[in-house]
């Protein structure tokens, strides 16, 4: 009787070959940093244009430090917004595995591993905390995965990580 191969040809993660497909997500960012840089400066140069017409005048040190503080107030916000959507999710499939990673906000990781012919994708279309909640199941639990996309991005991915794993079994 013949017997089979010693390597089958898959990409298999347990002899460290290069993945069959890899993903990553991250969330759309409207305002990159030099445009952050760039409303900052033009907010102070707005404010202090009402401020010509009280130079010289003790009116001047009542506004100026509620000024300096509304500024203050939105670069905080500004820069909390940034590292709250510091995220980045990385798919990866091997014929053996398939693997989660989030890299969340302030260092945060999790981890999520499964066999890719027991994993699922599925779209929840409505009781989810979004429409069009995507997760992915297999193994003893079920993960969300593009939390921090768009309902149509969601609904964009649904077909391409469907087609990924049917490739990868």
């Amino acid at each position: 009787m013949p017997k089979a191969p010693e390597r089958s040809g898959a990409f298999c993660h347990a002899d460290g070959d290069a993945p069959a497909y890899r993903l990553h997500l991250w969330p759309y960012r409207s305002l990159p940093r030099r445009g952050f840089a760039g409303f900052i400066g033009a907010t102070c140069l707005l404010l202090a244009l009402p401020l010509v017409g009280v130079l010289g005048s003790p009116v001047l040190w009542g506004l100026l430090p509620f000024l300096a503080l509304a500024v203050t107030g939105i670069w905080l916000a500004l820069n909390r917004s940034y590292a709250d959507g510091e995220i980045l999710e990385e798919l990866t499939l091997w014929s053996d595995r398939v693997t989660l990673d989030r890299h969340g906000p302030r260092g945060r990781r999790q981890n999520w591993q499964a066999n890719p012919h027991w994993v699922r994708v599925t779209l929840h279309g409505k009781g989810g905390p979004v429409p069009n909640y995507l997760t992915l199941g297999g193994g003893p639990r079920e993960v969300e995965i593009g939390a921090f996309l768009s309902e149509e991005e969601r609904l964009a991915l649904l077909p391409e990580l469907r087609q990924a794993l049917a490739r990868g079994r």
